[in-house]
C-alpha cells in the first residue's frame, strides 16, 4: 500500500508582513488556514490593497473543504470577501472572529450569503483527514486561537499570530498547556510565528500600555486624542477605562473604530462604563479636560480620523494648542513616511504628541525570540517551517529553532508558492505551484504589477508629452502644426521654447519624402515616440512618457 503525504503550501505570508495563506493538501481534501491581505508600499502607486495570488485554491475548489480563520486582522480575513465572491467556501472562526468577517463581507454584498461556522477551543471540528482542535493564543485582537491539525501522517500545529503574556487583559493567556501536551504526543511540524523573531527577550505585557495610559490622564490638562488599531480591542477597553477612571468623557471617531466597538460591546468582548461614551459633535460643548477622543489613523491613512484632524480638516475635532495625541501602535513596515507626516502636522498644529514604544504607549502582540524558543520546546516538532515575516524574520527565527536542537536538515525556509511535502518520515520541497500578488485598484483587480505600475512610476518620475498629428491618408503630408502638450515635466529653462523646438521637430521628421510614404499608422507612432524621446533625453535631461496620437483624414 503507498503512503499518501501530506503537502503544505504557502500562498502568503512569507518574505512580507501580511497576506498571509496556507493551504493544506491530503490526497483530494484541501483545507486553507487564512486569507489575509497586505498594503501596499510606496512603489505601488495607485494601488489599495495586495492580496496572495489565490488562484491554486479557485482552480481546486471543489475540493477545498474550508477555509479556517486563526484570528480577525485584515493580514489573515482581508482576503476573504474577494475569495468567496468567487467561490462559495465554508469559513470556520471563533465568535469575535466571524463577526468582523460577517461586517468585511457586508461591505461586498455578501453578508448572509456565506457559510460562516463557529469553533471554539471546547471542541474539534473534523474536515475529511484533517481533524483540528483550537489553542487558544494571547495576541493583539481577542479570540485568536493556534491550530492542533491531526492528520495521517502526523500533528502539524500552526501557532497563528501569538505572544505569551501571563496577565492578559481578557484573562486568556496562551494554552501553553496544551502546546506541551501535544509535543509529548509528538509534532511533526512546527508552523510558527516569525513577526519578532528578531527582537530579544520578551515582549512587554500588554498591560503595561494601561499603567503608562494612567500616568499620561492624570498629568494631560487639555483633551486627549488616542489614535489606535480599531481591531484592537484590548487597548480599547484600557483607553475606556482610563478615561472612566479620570472622569472624561470619551468619543469614537473613524468608521471602523465605531463599528469595531459596536461588536464587540455587542458579544461582549468590550465593555464600556455607563454614560462615557458622548457623540463627536458634542465635543466642542465640555471642557477641554473632561473630553478623551478615541480615532483610526495610527497608520497615517490620508482619509483617516487622525489624519483629516492634523490637517484642519475633521468635521467635529480640530487639533489645537494643549491637545496631547498619543499614536498608540507601531507604523507597518511601509507606512512610516505617512505616520510621521501626520506627527509632524500635529506638532504644528500645537499638540503634545506621544508615541513609538519608548514612551510606552504601545507593545507589539507578537512573541518575541525567548517566547519563540519557549514555543519550540515545549512541542519539539520533528520538522520546523517559520511563517508570516520578512525574509530577515524568517532566518532568524530558523536559527531559533536550530539552537533548541532542531537539525540544520529537518528546518526548512519556504518561499511563496513552495511545496512541502511530508510523511511520518520524510519532508522535503518536491515542486511548486502558482503564488505572487493580486493588485487591488478601485474595483480593478489583477497581476498589472510590472505593466501598470511600471507606467505609473514613469509617469511619476518623468512626466508625459502627448503629440496630435493630422496626417493626410493620400500622400502621407501634415496637415497643420502638431500639437504638443506637456504635463508633469520639470525643465530649467521655458517650456515654451522647449514646446516649440517638439512640434519643429516633429514636423519636420515627419515631413520627410521616406516619413510621407510609410503607410502603416503604426510604425508613424513609433516614429514620433523615438525623435521625441531622444530629443527630450538630451534638452531635458528626462524620458517623459511619449503618447502619439496620428489622425488621418
Amino acid at each position: 500500500m503507498t503512503t499518501r503525504s501530506l503537502k503544505v503550501i504557502p500562498l502568503g505570508g512569507l518574505g512580507a508582513i501580511g497576506k498571509n495563506m496556507m493551504v493544506l493538501e491530503y490526497g483530494d481534501a484541501i483545507v486553507v488556514i487564512d486569507t489575509g491581505l497586505m498594503f501596499p508600499d510606496d512603489e505601488m502607486l495607485g494601488i489599495d490593497l495586495v492580496l496572495p495570488d489565490y488562484s491554486y485554491v479557485l482552480e481546486n475548489k471543489d475540493r477545498v473543504l474550508g477555509i479556517v480563520v486563526t484570528h480577525g486582522h485584515e493580514d489573515h480575513v482581508g482576503a476573504l470577501p474577494y475569495i468567496l465572491k468567487e467561490a462559495d467556501l465554508p469559513v470556520y472562526g471563533t465568535r469575535l472572529t466571524l463577526a468582523l468577517i460577517n461586517a468585511k463581507l457586508g461591505e461586498h454584498g455578501l453578508q448572509g450569503k456565506r457559510s460562516l461556522n463557529e469553533i471554539s477551543s471546547a471542541r474539534s471540528l473534523k474536515l475529511g483527514p484533517f481533524e483540528i482542535e483550537f489553542l487558544e493564543v494571547s495576541h493583539s485582537i481577542p479570540d485568536g486561537v493556534g491550530l492542533g491539525i491531526h492528520t495521517p501522517v502526523g500533528t502539524i500545529i500552526h501557532t497563528g499570530d501569538f505572544k505569551l503574556d501571563q496577565t492578559p487583559i481578557d484573562s486568556r493567556p496562551t494554552e501553553m498547556q496544551r502546546f506541551a501536551e501535544l509535543g509529548r504526543k509528538g509534532v511533526l511540524l512546527l508552523l510558527s510565528d516569525s513577526t519578532n523573531a528578531d527582537v530579544p527577550g520578551f515582549t512587554i505585557p500588554e498591560r503595561s500600555v494601561g499603567q503608562r495610559l494612567e500616568s499620561i490622564f492624570a498629568l494631560a490638562r487639555g483633551r486627549i486624542i488616542v489614535a489606535s488599531f480599531a481591531s484592537h480591542i484590548h487597548r480599547i477597553q484600557q483607553v475606556m477605562d482610563a478615561a472612566s477612571r479620570h472622569g472624561r468623557s470619551l468619543a469614537i471617531v473613524g468608521r471602523s473604530m465605531v463599528k469595531n466597538v459596536n461588536i464587540a460591546q455587542n458579544l461582549g468582548y468590550l465593555t464600556v462604563p455607563e454614560g462615557l461614551v458622548v457623540k463627536p459633535q458634542d465635543i466642542a460643548l465640555l471642557p477641554p479636560e473632561t473630553v478623551t477622543v478615541l480615532s483610526t489613523g495610527s497608520q497615517g491613512e490620508p482619509l483617516s480620523a487622525l489624519a483629516r484632524m492634523a490637517a484642519h480638516d475633521h468635521q467635529s475635532v480640530e487639533i489645537m494648542k494643549g491637545d496631547t495625541v498619543i499614536i498608540s501602535a507601531r507604523p507597518v513596515p511601509g507606512n512610516e513616511t505617512s505616520v510621521y507626516r501626520t506627527i509632524d502636522r500635529l506638532f504644528a498644529s500645537g499638540a503634545r504628541v506621544i508615541y513609538e514604544a519608548s514612551a510606552g504607549v504601545h507593545v507589539s502582540g507578537h512573541a518575541a525570540a525567548e517566547e519563540l524558543k519557549v514555543m519550540l520546546n515545549l512541542v519539539r516538532p520533528k520538522y520546523f517551517m517559520p511563517i508570516h515575516g520578512e525574509h530577515r524574520h524568517l532566518y532568524f527565527h530558523a536559527e531559533l529553532a536550530k539552537s533548541t536542537g532542531i537539525p540544520d536538515e529537518n528546518v526548512f525556509l519556504l518561499e511563496n508558492g513552495d511545496v512541502l511535502e511530508l510523511t511520518s518520515k520524510r519532508a522535503e520541497i518536491t515542486g511548486k505551484v502558482q503564488a505572487g500578488m493580486i493588485l487591488v485598484d478601485g474595483f480593478a483587480m489583477g497581476d498589472f504589477h510590472d505593466l501598470v505600475l511600471r507606467d505609473r512610476q514613469h509617469l511619476a518620475t518623468d512626466g508625459l508629452v502627448m503629440v496630435v498629428v493630422v496626417r493626410s491618408a493620400q500622400d502621407g503630408k501634415i496637415l497643420g502644426e502638431p500639437e504638443v502638450v506637456f504635463r508633469g515635466l520639470a525643465h530649467s529653462g521655458e517650456l515654451d521654447e522647449l514646446t516649440e523646438q517638439a512640434r519643429r521637430l516633429v514636423l519636420d521628421s515627419l515631413n520627410t519624402r521616406e516619413m510621407r510614404l510609410v503607410t502603416d499608422i503604426g510604425l508613424v507612432k513609433n516614429h514620433v515616440h523615438d525623435v521625441l524621446q531622444k530629443f527630450l533625453r538630451k534638452e531635458a535631461g528626462r524620458r517623459p512618457m511619449v503618447l502619439p496620437v496620428i489622425v488621418e483624414v
